[in-house]
């Protein structure tokens, strides 16, 4: 049993509250009645209708369900697409668009109303990679490139143990060519320079032919050191900063010909700390880890040790970046971290971690998106009391960031407005202090995107687009209309291009551009830097003024392709051809597209029985790999190899979408029970040799009938169909649950 305190109406489990009373309360300065009268006066209020937005998402599931089993196979536009329509508008799915929606929200941080650049997303109850990914506001371009794939290793270049100098006069040229995009000089390369000198509050750049300036000299911004031999460069382009180290001691700078050691990007410039699909917390315990890093982050107290080189340091959060002015007198200070976001849990899922008394007398689990609401807005009070300039502070307008994820429609959109006030009303915080991080992952609320923003319009600081969860949903509304198509090919979907597409149009119709954050998903794979650079310049060509890295050696990468599309300048091009179009038109069009779900129908899913093999053996070995680690490690995001041995960075996302898929098509008879539990139990062997290496793992093959990892496995798959809106969270959460009680 755990071991509970009861105070006003809720059991709170005693490692909650002694956190709370013994380190959150006395570092806010909220008194122990206030916080917990008002907290059980917002559970009281609040879970009720929490619950029935859940119930809600169940009716239209029914509805749902019905309708496609009446009218099975895909629908095209025209005729069949316009009674669609009206079928989901009759009940319900879709709402009239509202007129002249206009986000309001003030007190943004400029990194996401002003700038654009790399976002990270971490699992906050891994210390090391919260403070890693807080830290990875800035980024060695000399590291980022040496150790990774994003240069060749052709012709001598290898990485190899020690430091290959052919490889490094690749990265040294490389990044002169990205000073020469981003800074040029009047005349000549920085190729050529042999040294750095402040004179008269001007850069001057001594090279192999003379000496020149920058083409723009309002691009120097500051410098470190002494003028006449700085040790920092600072430059400015699109708003990012860009710092040109020079040491003349240094391995790299001592053979340089201007002494230049290494060149630092501004990277990520936000970052979430997540306590949702990348992590495993599923009680009390999971919980205060969660919380206390959060805390502890926002205070500037977290560290972790970490052991590099046969040497043990402690890793901390960095300082601001201070230089000296161009002219020499008054400093530039820049921010010296990602400006942090933390992601709560969506409407579904409970937590045992506080039990509190429903209106007919019974004990309930907290739901856990109100019990993050409450606690992570309590412990961001410590950065919003912070005075001075010397405190390590993240937000500097006064505002706290929480995105909330899974939200089906307006309704819970407006569910989320309404409880973070509630939670500010209790703390005694200004209205709309709590901003709001959309998640359009979900295809009701990418139907109705226009009015989510309007539901919580004060608040908007932040839309995303999830092309994971998302396609989980759509496989998951279409459940009964048919086989759903291979994975590979719901990539150039009609329904995907207009999901993204529809996501940046949609936000600059209602004003984001200036205000808020318009992103873009995830790169998974983070060895993978060459292609990487390659394709994800689409997203800040898409007018997104942010993307999601895997890495903070992905964030420093990233960085260059903002250097590359100026995003606020598009964004402004992009939306005045917005504004022009029709609303209703644009809608129309929109919505035409965008539910089109990616079914084929029963007579032409004529895949051979060798194309279906391998879609069962990519999806069983995928969950088997990412759930034997959240199940039995309690670990929600790693590294995970997929069925060719590329590492994948894999969190619950990827899961819902395996599973759904299998589900689909053993429910339409594309493939059998049989063959699935064959496929599982073979791929089950595959991932244990994967992880052959870990002396944590739990072997699976074998033990078959004892793996709860496993059987998780298997009952995402054959109870798939029936799981709300096709979420793992509750199996996986009962299953990590069964795991650490025997434990």
């Amino acid at each position: 049993m755990t071991p509970r305190t009861q105070v006003h109406g809720l059991k709170v489990a005693t490692t909650l509250y002694r956190f709370i009373e013994d380190q959150v309360l006395p570092a806010t300065g909220v008194k122990s009645e206030t916080f917990w009268k008002g907290f059980d006066a917002v559970v009281s209020d609040l879970a009720p209708q929490n619950i029935a937005l859940l119930a809600e998402r169940d009716r239209i599931q029914t509805a749902m369900d019905a309708w496609h089993t009446a009218n099975p196979g895909p629908v095209a536009e025209g005729k069949a697409m316009k009674a669609y329509q009206k079928f989901l508008s009759q009940i319900g799915y879709l709402v009239p668009e509202p007129k002249n929606t206009q986000a309001t929200t003030q007190n943004v941080d400029a990194e996401l109303a002003k700038l654009a650049g790399p976002q990270l997303v971490v699992p906050i109850l891994n210390a090391r990679y919260a403070l890693n990914a807080a830290n990875s506001r800035w980024g060695s371009l000399y590291d980022a490139l040496y150790g990774t794939d994003a240069l060749s290793e052709d012709n001598g270049c290898e990485k190899g143990q020690g430091y290959n100098p052919k490889r490094g006069a690749k990265v040294i040229e490389y990044c002169r060519y990205v000073l020469d995009r981003c800074a040029p000089l009047k005349k000549g390369s920085h190729i050529d320079s042999t040294g750095y000198a402040i004179q008269a509050g001007q850069l001057v750049v001594s090279l192999k032919t003379g000496k020149t300036t920058l083409a723009d000299p309002k691009q120097f911004v500051g410098f470190q050191g002494d003028a006449k031999a700085p040790s920092s460069v600072l430059f400015v382009h699109n708003g990012l900063h860009l710092d040109l180290q020079i040491n003349a001691a240094h391995l790299i700078g001592r053979t340089d010909s201007a002494h230049v050691c290494d060149l630092v990007v501004e990277a990520a410039l936000s970052t979430i700390l997540d306590l949702e699909d990348s992590v495993a917390a599923v009680d009390a315990d999971d919980k205060v880890l969660a919380y206390s890093n959060w805390l502890g982050i926002l205070q500037g107290t977290l560290s972790e040790s970490v052991e590099k080189n046969g040497k043990v340091f402690s890793r901390t959060l960095n300082p601001d970046r201070v230089y000296t002015k161009p002219a020499g007198k008054g400093t530039v200070k820049l921010h010296g971290r990602s400006l942090l976001f933390v992601r709560n849990v969506g409407h579904l899922m409970t937590n045992p971690a506080i039990l509190y008394t429903a209106k007919d007398g019974s004990k309930k689990e907290i739901p856990e998106g109100i019990m993050d609401a409450m606690i992570t807005t309590t412990c961001a009070m410590v950065d919003l009391q912070k005075k001075t300039t010397a405190d390590l502070r993240n937000s500097r307008t006064g505002s706290v960031y929480i995105v909330k994820p899974k939200m089906h429609g307006p309704k819970e959109v407006a569910f989320a407005d309404e409880l973070f006030g509630r939670v500010e009303k209790v703390l005694g915080l200004k209205a709309s202090t709590v901003k709001l991080g959309i998640m359009d992952e979900e295809r009701r609320t990418s139907a109705n995107l226009k009015a989510c923003i309007a539901a919580a319009k004060s608040r908007v600081a932040f839309i995303n687009t999830g092309f994971l969860d998302r396609t989980g949903d759509e496989m998951h509304t279409c459940m009964l209309a048919g086989p759903v198509m291979r994975k590979g090919d719901i990539k150039s979907s009609t329904w995907l291009a207009a999901y993204e597409k529809a996501n940046v149009a949609v936000g600059l119709q209602c004003g984001l551009r200036g205000r808020a954050q318009i992103g873009k998903g995830m790169w998974a794979m983070p060895d993978l830097m060459a292609d990487m650079l390659k394709q994800k310049i689409a997203h800040p060509l898409s007018g997104a003024n942010t993307a999601w890295v895997p890495s903070p050696t992905a964030a420093a990468l990233h960085a260059l392709h903002y250097h590359q599309v100026n995003v606020p300048a598009l964004q402004k091009q992009m939306e005045k051809a917005v504004l022009k179009q029709d609303p209703k038109a644009l809608r129309e069009e929109t919505l035409n597209k965008l539910l089109q779900f990616p079914v084929v129908a029963l007579k032409d899913a004529n895949w051979s029985a060798e194309d279906k093999q391998k879609e069962l053996d990519n999806n069983a070995q995928g969950i088997l790999g990412y759930v034997v680690r959240w199940v039995d490690q309690g670990v929600g995001c790693s590294k995970v190899p997929d069925i060719n041995g590329v590492g994948l960075m894999e969190d619950r996302a990827t899961l819902r979408i395996s599973s759904q898929h299998m589900a689909n098509w053993l429910h339409h008879g594309i493939v059998t029970e049989k063959q699935i539990k064959a496929t599982m139990q073979r791929m089950a062997a595959v991932v244990d040799a994967q992880n052959a290496g870990d002396p944590a793992y739990k072997k699976m093959a074998g033990n078959f009938a004892k793996s709860a990892a496993y059987k998780a496995a298997c009952d995402l798959v054959f109870k798939g169909k029936a799981q709300p809106s096709g979420y793992t969270e509750p199996l996986l959460h009962a299953w990590r649950l069964k795991v650490k009680a025997a434990a």
